[in-house]
């Protein structure tokens, strides 16, 4: 599995060369622990194709692939222009990788998938994810996602991240060998931490405050943008019938006829004006998208964590219970409303031999919790750090994408879009 700490190095092309033939060769781009991909390769989604094949369950599917593009940075540096290396993958691949990169790290706000379906839509918009605007929205968000992973300074140096990039076959069996899926979190677990966590820390309750508000904003905003775009929508358009009325009414009159007929020419062009008004509300609406999936993702994180505070909590809440049952065995106290007191009344008192073993036991098991609790305690001092750490990162991550997108000469500057700011 990728590790963060990992110390090894993920290298870009033939690793059988000299030392001297590694540093001058173009392909073979070395990507460090700490040190963004996208500083060191170009990469883009380039163009989405429909295809028809089976599924898992043998029967006939249409679906979407999309053709990553990528290259060595130095090359475009040096005014060479190498073959570009390319590959199809599927949305499910897409999200694949993500839910990888969410469990193997827990302390990151991973950039966020654009929708699998259209939601918050509107009279015209389509809801049919094979619709040509929603798979042009979709891989616009998908390219953004790979750029957005590749300028951080953790995920980009993930393996699995780098094989994505550069293998078309077997890529989803190495993900499943991570066996990643046997550390993701139930989403019962993760509730029952939410209501039984004693002593939330601060930060992450702010946090999470701030990442359910937004996102509650949010999508009541889109909501009500939908609907008022349905309504306008449909003002316009009924000025479509008052030209055509204009239209055929300037056929019979002979002395109104041309100021009737261009009072219909002109309700025909108020009626068509909305169609752009609406479309640049589209690309705003994108935006507001995506700061919505930004706060789920925010909320995830807090999630994670309280989920790491309670089982904190419970393992020293255990090891109390382990020394405390210690205590009573050493000095033969016996509390007469415990279970124990209970039993003894029952059963009589137990003997030495027997004690002695239960000492020895709760022993063995108290040297357990104690490491138990070291563990714990350093996974969540170290999740702490690692988000605060992460989150600081997420702003350099903007200026890493911009300057991704004015270097690059070789393709359509036009479907770029733009990263959330803070």
């Amino acid at each position: 599995m990728a590790d963060s700490g990992s110390e090894d190095i993920a290298v870009i092309g033939n690793t059988d060369l000299t030392p001297l033939e590694s540093e001058n060769n173009l392909k073979n781009t070395m990507v460090e622990k700490g040190t963004s991909l996208l500083k060191k390769m170009e990469i883009s989604v380039a163009e989405a194709e429909k295809r028809t094949g089976k599924n898992a369950v043998n029967m006939q599917e249409t679906y979407t692939v999309y053709l990553i593009e990528t290259r060595p940075v130095d090359a475009a540096s040096e005014g060479t222009n190498p073959v570009l290396d390319s590959l199809w993958k599927r949305y499910s691949e897409f999200e694949l990788l993500r839910n990888y990169l969410l469990v193997t790290y827990p302390f990151a706000v991973v950039p966020p998938l654009p929708e699998k379906r259209a939601e918050f839509v509107w009279h015209k918009l389509s809801a049919d994810n094979m619709d040509p605007d929603f798979v042009e929205r979709r891989r616009v968000g998908l390219e953004n996602f790979l750029l957005r992973v590749a300028s951080h300074p953790v995920l980009s140096s993930d393996k699995i991240f780098y094989l994505f990039l550069t293998e078309e076959n077997g890529w989803k069996e190495t993900v499943f060998e991570t066996g990643f899926q046997a550390k993701a979190d139930s989403r019962l677990k993760a509730l029952n931490a939410t209501f039984r966590v004693k002593n939330p820390d601060k930060r992450f309750a702010e946090m999470k405050h701030y990442g359910d508000e937004l996102q509650s904003v949010i999508s009541q905003l889109l909501r009500v943008r939908a609907r008022a775009a349905d309504r306008l929508y449909g003002v316009y358009k009924v000025h479509g019938n008052y030209g055509r009325v204009f239209s055929e009414w300037s056929a019979i009159e002979k002395e109104m006829g041309d100021g009737l007929q261009s009072a219909g020419h002109h309700m025909d062009a108020y009626a068509a004006s909305v169609d752009d008004i609406l479309e640049e509300e589209e690309h705003y609406a994108d935006q507001l998208k995506e700061y919505l999936f930004y706060a789920d993702a925010l909320r995830t994180v807090c999630r994670k964590h309280e989920l790491t505070q309670y089982e904190l909590e419970m393992a020293v809440q255990d090891l109390t219970s382990k020394k405390q049952q210690r205590e009573e065995l050493a000095t033969g106290t016996i509390r007469t409303f415990s279970l124990k007191g209970m039993t003894s009344k029952l059963f009589g008192q137990e003997t030495p031999e027997q004690r002695e073993a239960k000492l020895k036991m709760l022993e063995t098991q108290i040297e357990e919790g104690e490491e138990q609790v070291k563990e714990r305690n350093a996974e969540c001092e170290e999740f702490k750090c690692g988000t605060m750490l992460k989150s600081a990162s997420i702003r350099c991550e903007g200026s890493s994408y911009d300057n991704q997108n004015t270097r690059r000469p070789w393709r359509c500057q036009s479907r770029e879009a733009h990263t959330p700011r803070d």
